[in-house]
């Protein structure tokens, strides 16, 4: 039945979008609703194609015999508007479902988890929350029925859906919410929630079962102003991309720091040092500096032909007009104007006393008239253009950043003190160097610095409209001059023309092409886009230079962060949650945690355990809910056999189902990699450094030199902790070199 409902509204929505698309528009405001209705419907199939893999996953007995079905999406009967079809799991409703327990059953006898293949179910999980009302039930699942136990709701449905075997893209855990994730989803705090846990607590599924929660429930503020969703890798984003897709959430934009800057994409990967150097404070003011140093003053007079004579633009002059410009405290290129409007002031008194020379009486010749055209003249002069824009240049960020990064005079200068010399010579580069990860946030501050609205909101931009309303006057002035002349003078004002009813701007406008984009194709092309809610994964990797970034696109400060800073890699990270919110929301951040680890057995969380207890001993690991059967193994080989036995060692596995990995140290990665070239049956084996893996999970892990991994960075240990946790079933490991403490107190050594 349920099914059935969805076909129709499926084909519904079809029609009605053949329906739009057929529409006739005759003018832009008919364009303007044909463009939003057909973006609604397509919406609404998106969201209706999306829940048909698990449409019902849940069912509620209460204990007045009423039941209700949880699913991806709510529905209801035409017949009956008030009676629900099938619950939306966002709905209040449906929270019972995930928050009903045996102590406090919240009216529930029993909750079902129903798991589908297709359009088929393939088992059913029963609990019994109120033994009181066991007997009055019907329907019950043969031999499937359980009790909760150690606070794990739906246990067998739970431990059934994460040891299943991995795909490469995320599942969303919307039939096994478990309700101190739940608490997390539907907190309605309007502030900064900072969810923190350890490796398999679902803090990632969590983040994106609240984007699509708030979705449901502030459907109308977030619509406009859009959600933002932050990764730490284009894989991760690729990765978790299917999963609001799936909770019927479409109108979301995902971004990596790197590439949240419009027009600029990452493409480069600093050292662990020189990101460390571009994500301190410290390049706020270098950055400062840096725009600065393009406002300058000539150190010999310059000699300005004008009309029959010759002008000068000495440093007093253009110290003057830069004083007046930064006095301002506008943005660069915004005070640009007041810049060359004081120059051209002071150019017209040149040029006012120059002709005025040798007059009897020392009579003014100019008025004020004339000084005005005077410095229409000169601001429209070539050779006066030319000097004012060598001394106060229009800038974008990319020109000031390439040139400070590849200019060893222009960064001492701007750096002074902030860098030391060898930190100077780390971060220098080609002139035609691609920008990295690193540099976004150095752009978007300068963006703010020079005065950029957005990159296609520049100079050129503003001529062309003013072109297209000089064209448009011209053509209302060609009406004008066509215009009958031998009407009757008490007839004249009764005849109503073009240039009655329409200006030269309002004509301009409607020749103008307009885009209906949606909101999230409309926010990612905007810096200056303010999101209604932002999520941060992983933010324990965000630099101070990227939080500021992140925190201009929130100014109200709603976000979700995610993260665990036991596994942060990075030696740019801002440290401490305090230390990254405090100086945007002081002590207004509410703390939530997550203890429970779902994905990693045991048996390979007793591995990282003991990782973890060698570099953060004050910090325990989440308790893991299940074992996979499946010990860990560590075996030694020789450095020369290091790439050949990853691949020996993978073998293995090949019959398992599920998805499997190589990590390696970055140096060792594409010699891994090449050790597989003529082997087939490793194409769809992914060798990645733990940086790259950062977020994701595979059924299969194996670690190639551990100790090497340890070493390459300050927090080498941490990455270490994260490699042997994104394993969900098997974790092997391989090493030549001498293997950190704590590794092999609970594996097979061999």
């Amino acid at each position: 039945m349920l099914y059935g409902r969805l076909d129709a509204l499926r084909e519904q929505t079809r029609t009605r979008i053949r329906d739009v698309l057929r529409m006739r528009e005759e003018n832009p405001q008919e364009l303007s609703e044909r463009e939003s209705y057909n973006a609604l419907y397509t919406d609404k199939l998106a969201k209706y194609t999306a829940a048909e893999n698990g449409l019902c996953f849940g069912r509620i007995d209460d204990v007045d015999e009423s039941v209700r079905y949880i699913g991806r999406i709510g529905m209801w009967d035409d017949e009956v508007d008030s009676e629900p079809l099938l619950l939306d799991w966002r709905a209040p409703l449906a929270r019972a479902f995930y928050l009903a327990t045996p102590a406090s059953p919240d009216g529930v006898a029993r909750r079902r988890h129903i798991r589908t293949r297709g359009r088929e179910i393939t088992a059913l999980h029963d609990e019994i929350l109120d033994p009181d009302a066991a007997d009055a039930l019907t329907g019950s699942a043969d031999g499937s029925a359980e009790t909760v136990s150690e606070g794990v709701a739906g246990e067998s449905a739970l431990l059934a859906a994460i040891s299943a075997a991995r795909t490469g893209h995320m599942t969303d855990i919307v039939s096994t919410i478990q309700r101190e994730q739940d608490v997390i989803i539907r907190s309605h705090h309007r502030g900064v929630l900072v969810v923190e846990g350890g490796p398999g607590t679902g803090k990632t599924a969590v983040a994106l079962h609240r984007v699509a929660y708030l979705l449901y429930t502030f459907r109308e503020q977030l619509e406009r102003s859009g959600v933002l969703i932050i990764g730490p890798n284009s894989t991760f984003l690729d990765y978790i991309s299917q999963v609001l897709p799936s909770l019927g959430e479409t109108g979301v934009v995902l971004s990596t720091v790197g590439d949240l800057y419009p027009g600029v994409t990452a493409r480069t990967h600093d050292t662990d040092d020189v990101a460390a150097i571009k994500g301190s404070m410290r390049m706020v003011d270098i950055l400062k500096t840096a725009v600065r140093d393009w406002q300058t003053v000539p150190s010999a007079p310059i000699e300005v032909p004008f009309d029959t004579y010759t002008l000068r633009v000495d440093k007093a002059l253009a110290t003057r007009a830069r004083g007046r410009a930064r006095s301002s405290r506008r943005a660069h290129n915004k005070a640009r104007e007041i810049f060359v409007s004081t120059a051209v002031d002071l150019l017209a008194s040149q040029y006012r006393k120059a002709i005025s020379a040798g007059i009897d009486g020392g009579h003014d010749l100019l008025d004020r008239d004339d000084l005005a055209d005077i410095r229409d003249e000169l601001r429209a002069d070539p050779a006066v253009r030319g000097v004012l824009d060598s001394l106060w240049p229009m800038l974008t960020p990319q020109q000031v950043l390439m040139e400070l990064l590849s200019d060893p005079d222009r960064l001492r200068t701007a750096s002074g003190e902030l860098l030391a010399a060898d930190e100077q010579k780390r971060i220098l580069r080609a002139r035609s160097a691609l920008f990295s990860d690193t540099d976004a946030p150095l752009l978007d501050e300068l963006a703010e610095l020079i005065g950029i609205d957005n990159d296609d909101d520049d100079e050129a931009a503003r001529a062309q409209w003013r072109a297209r309303i000089a064209e448009a006057q011209d053509a209302l002035d060609i009406l004008t001059g066509s215009a009958p002349q031998d009407l009757e003078d008490d007839l004249d004002p009764e005849i109503l023309m073009a240039y009655d009813l329409i200006d030269a701007e309002t004509l301009a406008e409607r020749q103008q092409h307009r885009q209906y984009r949606t909101t999230a194709e409309r926010a990612a092309a905007d810096r200056q886009w303010t999101y209604g809610h932002t999520i941060i994964d992983e933010a324990q990797e965000l630099s101070p230079m990227a939080w500021r970034m992140v925190m201009r696109r929130t100014p109200n400060r709603w976000m979700t962060i995610v993260g665990d800073p036991a596994q942060t890699g990075s030696p740019a990270s801002a440290g401490s949650w305090n230390d990254a919110l405090e100086p945007y929301v002081a002590q207004r951040w509410r703390l939530q945690g997550l203890s429970v680890n779902y994905r990693t057995p045991a048996e390979i969380m007793d591995v990282a355990s003991g990782v973890l207890a060698q570099f953060a001993p004050g910090i325990d690991a989440p308790r893991s809910i299940r074992h996979s059967g499946h010990a860990p193994v560590i075996e030694h080989v020789g450095a020369e056999e290091l790439a050949a036995a990853a691949w020996q060692n993978l073998a293995k596995w090949r019959d398992e189902p599920g998805t499997a990995v190589i990590l390696a140290p970055e140096d060792l990665v594409e010699q891994v990699r090449d050790a597989s070239a003529h082997d087939d049956a490793n194409t769809e084996v992914s060798v990645l450094s733990v940086r790259e893996a950062k977020g994701l999970e595979f059924d299969s892990v194996l670690i190639v030199e551990p100790g090497a991994i340890a070493a390459q960075s300050t927090r080498g240990m941490s990455d270490l902790y994260v490699a042997i946790s994104r394993a969900t079933q098997r974790l092997a490991i391989i090493h030549h070199a001498a293997l950190p403490a704590g590794m092999d107190q609970a594996a097979s050594v061999r």
